[in-house]
């Protein structure tokens, strides 16, 4: 299934389309993705780098020579770098997450996998991962791509998103139906 168009109609989605286009050419796709992952990781850990990336106060200057300082200390590649200086220019710094997200899609679907986005209470391991890409394997009937999320709000269980389709079965949502029921 085809996102990409769904995709380019979005900000984001236009610099993720951009960035997927340069890494196919310059056959770096894998590169790319693992550098949008280790992104991914500084922000999810860095309360200064989300700060960064979401200020309106920093100059373009001054966010393009910290993103380029970030960049050079995560290691990323420099096809990334330079998209993450276009943002920075363009005072889209805030679009990074979107960016990550819409990359990871394409990518996926270049290489004939359906995404899957997973929230958790905790953090899963690899053979956690590993067991629900089999069990999401038999149930969509091709490849998936895994991509995690930590929130302890549901709980327990799992929300699983694969394109429209959505399977909750946390904790959390099995509380409300209850006292929904139980109301009623």
């Amino acid at each position: 299934m085809d996102h990409s168009s769904g995709i380019r109609a979005s900000l984001a989605g236009r610099y993720a389309t951009a960035l997927f286009a340069l890494a196919e050419e310059n056959k770096s796709i894998d590169a790319v993705q693992a550098s949008l992952a280790t992104l991914s990781a500084a922000l999810a850990e860095s309360s200064d780098l989300r700060a960064l990336t979401s200020s309106p106060v920093l100059s373009r200057d001054d966010a393009g020579r910290a993103i380029a300082a970030t960049a050079k200390s995560l290691g990323l590649d420099k096809l990334t770098s330079n998209v993450l200086g276009v943002l920075a220019a363009n005072r889209r710094l805030d679009k990074i997450p979107a960016v990550i997200r819409a990359f990871t899609s394409l990518a996926s679907s270049h290489r004939g996998e359906i995404s899957a986005e997973v929230t958790s209470a905790h953090p899963l391991d690899d053979k956690q991962i590993d067991a629900l890409k089999a069990q999401l394997k038999k149930r969509v009937g091709s490849d998936v791509s895994v991509s995690t999320a930590v929130d302890p709000s549901i709980l327990g269980g799992l929300v699983v998103k694969i394109g429209s389709q959505m399977i909750d079965s946390s904790i959390k949502t099995r509380l409300n139906t209850l006292s929904q029921a139980m109301k009623g």
